[in-house]
This record gives structure tokens, sequence and C-alpha cells, in this order.
């Protein structure tokens, strides 16, 4: 029997055959840690942050780059082919119509004093225990004009008696404990009363919604004056009656029984003075 002969065949592995161990995880790895990192540290920085801080970085992120480098001149961030602007069938004076007291912005400055304002306003109302519960009925809203403050009734807590400009304890406690902290900014004041659409008997032949709104701003203003307050920061005292609602509300609801403070921006005031006062009101119709 012939003897099989057998074959040996030896492999040996060619150069750069040899598995391939690559790096790229390491990369993911590296670039996860990174962003971890930065969420870490901006977490930190937000925590350490005093209110002042946080708001003014709020206000630095929040104004258009080309609108802050060219100082709020509206014309440099102008969309318009021709700067200025021409004939806008939607705005008489073309582009420089919009700018009006809807799309103009307050100063940097002047909306962190607002704010710091409206901080130090919280603070004290937090530290007395009979402000506290009034919290919920107070409303601070940024507007063209200046920061407006608000005070509102509910059915459980009025800041009147009903149908009256009688104030309640309460209340005045508040007014007077706001007047020397409105003294601490040079801004002047306008004061104006609202009321709900529940009409009296006599109708508005009599004493209506408009002389009770008025009536009730002045009874604020003696109030504020009585707690300190300098009475030359006082611009103007109105009574709106029922004209304007809250935004949202239904007409007869107790929130739109308020009293309006504006802490007004020195153009908001300039304009008031000069007799063109043109905030646009939402007038219930």
């Amino acid at each position: 029997m012939d003897k099989v002969e057998r074959r040996i065949v030896i492999r040996r592995p060619r150069k750069g055959e040899e598995a391939y161990h690559g790096g790229s995880w390491k990369i993911a790895l590296a670039d996860l840690m990174t962003a971890l990192m930065s969420l870490f540290l901006v977490l930190w920085i937000i925590s350490a942050a005093s209110p002042q801080q946080l708001a003014g970085l709020a206000e630095y992120f929040r104004t258009p780059l080309a609108v802050a480098l060219s100082k709020g001149d509206r014309d440099s961030a102008s969309t318009s082919v021709i700067p200025g602007g021409g004939t806008d069938p939607a705005h008489v004076d073309g582009e420089r119509a919009r700018v009006d007291m809807r799309t103009q912005r307050l100063p940097t400055d002047v909306r962190r004093s607002l704010l710091e304002l409206r901080h130090r306003i919280e603070t004290v109302m937090e530290a007395k225990a009979e402000l506290r519960d009034l919290r919920e009925q107070t409303r601070f809203e940024m507007t063209p004009e200046g920061m407006r403050i608000q005070l509102l009734d509910t059915e459980s807590r009025p800041m009147f008696r009903l149908g009256s400009d009688r104030v309640e304890p309460y209340m005045r406690d508040l007014l007077r404990t706001m007047a020397p902290l409105l003294n601490e900014l040079p801004n002047q004041l306008a004061i104006s009363g609202h009321t709900d659409s529940l009409t009296y008997a006599a109708g508005d032949i009599g004493y209506s919604n408009w002389e009770l709104s008025a009536d009730r701003a002045n009874a604020s203003r003696r109030e504020l004056v009585a707690g300190g307050l300098d009475s030359a920061k006082l611009l103007r005292v109105t009574g709106m009656g029922d004209r304007v609602p809250i935004p949202g509300s239904a007409p007869g609801d107790p929130v739109n029984r308020r009293i309006s403070i504006m802490v007004l921006s020195d153009q908001a005031a300039a304009r008031i003075l000069a007799g063109h006062w043109s905030a646009p009101l939402q007038v219930r119709k």
C-alpha cells in the first residue's frame, strides 16, 4: 500500500493584516466628557450668580448682536434694501414707522435697575408675613414704557371694599411698604385704577366705574405718599374704568379690579409731559 504523502501548508500573515484596534471610541468619550464638564460648569455658575447677574446675562443674550453693536440704532439692523425704508403699505411712514412704542426696548441699564427694584419689592414681601400672601396678587411686567406693577383683586382677598375706594389694611400695608423702595429710583410714576365690567344700578349717569377707578387710583396715591413716597415723582393718576381688562380675562373677572403703578422710563415720562403719550392699550370694545 502506497504511502499517502501529507502536504503541510504553513500560512504566514502578511504585513498589515493584523487586527486593527482603532481609537475612535476614545474621541467620542472625550467629547462626551467635555460636554458634561461644560454643562456642570454652566450649572455651577448659574447657582452661584446673584439675581442681578442672571438678569444681566439674560439681557445680554436677548439683545440682537447687530442692534447691540449699533448702540440701539434700529436702522442699522434694517432689513430694507434702502436704508431707512420707503413707503410701506402697512405703515404710512415706511420702516421708520415700525419703530414705535411696541418695538422699542428699554436701555439695558434702565432695565437692570427696574429688575433690581422688582427683586427688592419681592424680597420685602417675602420677609413680612402679612405681605407674603399677597405675592400671587402682585404682578410685574416689563414694557417699552418701563415696569408695570399690578396689584390685583381676588374674591377671597380684595384690595378695596366692594364698590368703594376704602383701602383694605393689607393693601395699605403693601403700598406703604413699597413707597420707600420706589423712592430709591429717580423714575417718575403713573398710577391707574381699573375695574371689572359690573355696573352700578344707576349706570353711567351716576357714580360709575369711571369714578370708582379714579377714586381708587387716588386712594392708592394717598397711601404711597403716607408711606414716604416723594409726591414730586407722581406724574399722572388716572381712572380707566373697565376699558382695559387684563388680556385673556373675562370682562367681569375680579382680577380686572386692580391698581397699576407704572415706573416710567425717562422717554415715557417725557412723552407724557409733551402730550404725546401713544402707548398701545388693549381696550375692550
